[in-house]
C-alpha cells in the first residue's frame, strides 16, 4: 500500500510540471512556446500615470484577478524625462515614440525642439498600417507624440494640424473642438475627408471595413466610466485592431488607457480603479487578438505614476480599497512594462523609458 502511495504522488508531481511548462493562455490554450520571433504587429499601450499601486487597486477591486497577470515577460522602466526627475505625459510618450529623452511638455521634439521621426511615421514608411485610440481628446499629450511634433503639448490647435501629414489610418478620441470651429477658419476635418478619410462623431460610425477613419467623440475630453462612457475603449480598440489587420502588411496601433492619470491627480480612489479596470478589460481583448494572429506582440506600460497612490488598508472580500497620495501630480517611481508574444523577452529588466523604442524598433528590423 505504502509503495501505491508514492507512485501516486509521484505522478501527481510529475503531472505538475507538465502543467507549469507549458504556458496558458487568457483562453486555455498553450500560448508563446511556438511564437515567431519578431512580430507582424504591435500594439503598444499605455495606462497613463498607472504605478503598481494602481494596478494592485484594480486587482483588489476586480476579485482579485487581472488580466495582466496572464503575461508573463515583465520589467520596469526609468520615467524620468531630459530635464526634469519627475517626467510628464509629453515627454513620456515622446520617449516612447522617439527614443529620445526630451524636456517636459515636449511633442516629438528632443531637447532643441527639433522634430524626430516617430516609430509610428517609420513603419508607415515600410507599409504598415497605424492607429491611435485615447479616452482623452486625440491632440492630448500621449497620442500627439506619435504623429505631431510641436514645442508645447498645450498648442492643441497646431497638433491636429500635424493629423494631416501624421500618416495615422485610424484615429480615435476625443478633440472635435480643434479641428473644427477654429479660429483660423479652416476645418480639418473636412481637409480629412478630401484625403480620403471617413470622419465620425460616434462609435456608430466607425466600422472595420473602412481604411482610413478618424472619430472625434467629443468636443474636447471623453466623459469619464462613472459619467457614461461605458465600453468606448473596449469597442473602439477591438474595431481599431480589426480594421489595421487587413491584408499582411502589418500594423502599429497606441491604445491609451488616459484617465487613470486623472484620477490620480484628483486624489480619487475609486476613480483610478473604475478606469484601472476598463484598460484592463481592453487588455484582455488586445490578448485575445494577440493569441488568435499569432503574430503581434503586445507591450503594456505606463509614461509614469501619479498621485503617489498608496493602500492603506480595505477588505478583499468586500473588494474595497482605502486609498492614500502624496500629491496631486507625477511622482519619479520606475514603472513596470508587460509584455506578450513573439519578442517579448526582450522587455524584461529594468531599462530606461526610450528602451521601449529601441526594443520595438529592433524587433521590427527598422533599427
Amino acid at each position: 500500500m505504502q509503495h501505491h502511495i508514492i507512485a501516486i504522488a509521484l505522478l501527481a508531481l510529475s503531472l505538475v510540471g507538465c502543467s507549469d511548462s507549458t504556458e496558458k493562455s487568457v483562453v486555455g490554450q498553450p500560448v508563446e512556446n511556438s511564437l515567431p520571433k519578431t512580430p507582424r504587429n504591435i500594439i503598444f499601450m499605455v495606462g497613463d500615470g498607472m504605478g503598481l499601486t494602481q494596478i494592485t487597486a484594480g486587482m483588489y477591486s476586480n476579485g482579485n484577478q487581472l488580466f495582466l497577470e496572464k503575461m508573463k515577460h515583465i520589467g520596469f522602466i526609468k520615467t524620468h524625462s531630459g530635464d526634469n526627475l519627475i517626467t510628464d505625459s509629453a515627454a513620456g510618450a515622446t520617449a516612447f515614440s522617439c527614443g529620445v529623452k526630451s524636456y517636459n511638455k515636449a511633442i516629438g521634439v528632443d531637447m532643441d525642439t527639433l522634430p524626430v521621426e516617430t516609430i509610428l511615421e517609420t513603419v508607415k514608411k515600410k507599409g504598415m498600417r497605424t492607429g491611435l485610440v485615447a479616452t482623452a481628446t486625440i491632440t492630448h499629450a500621449t497620442p500627439a507624440c506619435f504623429y505631431a511634433h510641436q514645442p508645447s503639448r498645450y498648442m492643441h490647435h497646431e497638433i491636429a494640424l500635424d493629423m494631416l501629414t501624421g500618416d495615422v489610418d485610424w484615429f480615435v478620441g476625443g478633440g472635435k473642438s480643434f479641428f473644427e470651429n477654429r479660429a483660423d477658419g479652416r476645418n480639418l476635418s473636412d481637409e480629412l475627408r478630401s484625403m480620403g478619410y471617413t470622419i465620425g462623431y460616434t462609435l456608430d460610425d466607425l466600422k472595420a471595413d473602412m481604411d482610413k477613419v478618424g472619430i472625434l467623440a467629443a468636443d474636447t475630453e471623453l466623459t469619464t466610466i462613472s459619467g457614461g462612457r461605458g465600453n468606448f475603449l473596449i469597442k473602439s480598440t477591438e474595431l481599431a485592431m480589426e480594421g489595421l489587420n487587413k491584408g499582411n502588411q502589418g500594423f502599429f496601433l497606441m491604445v491609451e488607457g488616459s484617465q487613470i492619470d486623472w484620477g490620480g491627480h484628483a486624489n480619487d480612489s475609486q476613480y483610478i480603479i473604475d478606469e484601472m479596470i476598463d484598460f484592463d478589460k481592453t487588455i484582455g481583448k488586445v490578448l485575445e487578438f494577440a493569441q488568435k494572429d499569432s503574430n503581434t506582440l503586445v507591450v503594456i506600460t505606463a509614461d509614469h505614476e501619479t498621485g503617489g497612490y498608496a493602500i492603506n488598508g480595505g477588505n478583499l472580500q468586500d473588494k474595497t480599497i482605502n486609498g492614500a497620495f502624496t500629491t496631486g501630480h507625477h511622482t519619479g517611481t520606475m514603472v513596470p512594462v508587460f509584455a506578450y508574444g513573439p519578442g517579448a523577452e526582450a522587455f524584461m529588466g529594468i531599462y530606461e523609458n526610450t528602451a521601449i523604442y529601441d526594443k520595438m524598433m529592433a524587433l521590427l528590423g527598422l533599427k
